[in-house]
């Protein structure tokens, strides 16, 4: 059965739980139609009738920068040498032999990957609209369809962001590959756009290719199109040195001042990586309140580098987390990254603490995907949860007061023990509710999409 709100009230009671600031033992959440009807400490031991959740429970994990089809690159582009520019021609391999049907099997096969890593809301940056040559087909979003429902039957929650792409780079037609991708204007992107509906496990954002992708004079209309609907705006940003530097030929301006001059930042932007940036940057960024996505693994993965996170929040950006190329899907390894990468940078230790990395895996995620209602173990948030556990080989021996500085340090996506969406068990003692074989439905999904 897909995602629906709960038949039924539950309660669940918490071995542990993260209340924003501490872990808290013995705490029970009374559920109803999705949502969290209470929470009650000081409950030494589960009350009749509740689901016991043992570990250390969090709300729901937010996944804030994905492209589903990536899950068919892993482990194919670690062969050898490259860069990303050698990595993104692999990419377009599978991406042509993408069906509506076969990218709804591979989505739904990596969105319950997603499931079982703890994971209750994914942002699909999605760019890939069109048949091989960029034929629209008989329904212009069939595509963005088999997403949507590709996370009502993983069980998890999704904000498809419809991503306008209409040039290779800085004017440059595409190429044959880019077709799919590609809407000839954002007004025809935003026709098509206007289309998509939201329903209740889903929502509906918008998203900036890059500004490689979308010409500077049409910037604004995607903008406008997001503004105008109180939705997500996401962009990748800076990813690429070569990318300012083409940015500054063609324009006498980096990417982030390009965007700015075209009215798409602010705080219901979200910028993705935002790796290579200068000072000015940063201050339009945080001074905008623009949002910002980083996505670790894939940032090294791809060789892209470390972009500058803590001086970004340290002029008021918030930051949020993505798996983006599903190198691994792990958002506690995103969080552990974020900090590492910046130790590497700095070689000093303690940019953020534990519960900074959890909020931004978890309630600062979910509202740069738009749903404010969800991110918190409260009355009123949607009751998303998700379960770690704490007797595992990697988060065995720490006193549960420690039960963050495990999670965001020690544990791994193999430690999530229980997934609940809306109130519904969707990952029970580490299986997958409503995808009973995982592993096959990944590997039967990307052989049929691999060359």
């Amino acid at each position: 059965m897909p995602l629906t709100t709960q038949a039924t009230p539950t309660t669940y009671w918490l071995e542990h739980a993260w209340l924003g600031t501490h872990a808290e033992p013995g705490v029970t959440v009374d559920t109803a139609d999705g949502r969290i009807t209470a929470v009650r400490t000081g409950t030494d031991t589960p009350p009749p009738g509740a689901t016991t959740l043992r570990g250390l429970t969090l709300p729901g994990l937010a996944n804030a920068h994905s492209h589903a089809f990536h899950r068919a690159l892993r482990g194919v582009v670690q062969v050898g040498t490259g860069t990303f520019w050698t990595w993104r021609e692999v990419m377009y391999g599978v991406a042509d032999r993408l069906t509506p049907d076969s990218y709804y099997a591979l989505a739904r096969a990596a969105y319950a990957e997603m499931a079982l890593a703890g994971i209750t809301c994914v942002g699909e940056f999605h760019y890939l609209h069109h048949a091989p040559g960029g034929t629209r087909y008989d329904d212009p979003n069939a595509m963005g369809e088999a997403l949507i429902a590709a996370a009502a039957d993983a069980g998890i929650r999704i904000t498809l962001l419809d991503t306008a792409y209409l040039s290779a780079g800085f004017g440059a037609p595409p190429d044959h590959h880019q077709r799919r991708f590609c809407d000839d204007t954002a007004e025809r992107w935003a026709e098509r756009a206007d289309a998509l509906k939201e329903r209740a496990h889903a929502r509906i954002g918008a998203a900036i290719h890059s500004v490689r992708a979308v010409p500077a004079d049409q910037l604004g209309t995607v903008a406008d199109w997001a503004r105008q609907r109180q939705a997500p705006l996401h962009v990748h940003l800076s990813e690429q040195t070569a990318e300012n530097d083409a940015c500054h030929e063609a324009h006498g301006c980096t990417p982030t001042r390009l965007l700015a001059d075209h009215g798409a930042l602010g705080s219901r932007t979200t910028a993705v990586h935002a790796t290579h940036l200068t000072t000015e940057d940063i201050e339009l960024l945080g001074g905008s309140r623009t949002g910002v996505c980083m996505c670790p693994t894939t940032e090294r993965d791809l060789a892209d580098g470390i972009g500058p996170a803590a001086r970004l929040q340290g002029r008021g950006s918030t930051l949020s987390l993505g798996s983006d190329s599903h190198a691994v899907i792990d958002l506690l390894e995103e969080a552990r990254a974020m900090e590492l990468d910046e130790r590497l940078r700095t070689r000093t230790r303690g940019h953020w603490t534990a519960a900074a990395l959890l909020r931004a895996a978890t309630a600062d995620g979910h509202a740069a995907l738009g749903w404010d209602d969800a991110g918190a173990l409260e009355t009123g948030a949607l009751a998303d949860l998700t379960t770690i556990a704490l007797d595992s080989v990697r988060t065995a021996g720490p006193a549960p007061r420690l039960a963050a500085e495990t999670a965001v340090f020690a544990a791994s996506a193999a430690d999530v023990r229980h997934t609940v969406v809306g109130g519904r068990q969707i990952v029970r003692d580490g299986v997958h509710t409503l995808v009973p074989d995982v592993p096959t439905a990944l590997a039967e999904s990307i052989a049929a999409v691999r060359g």
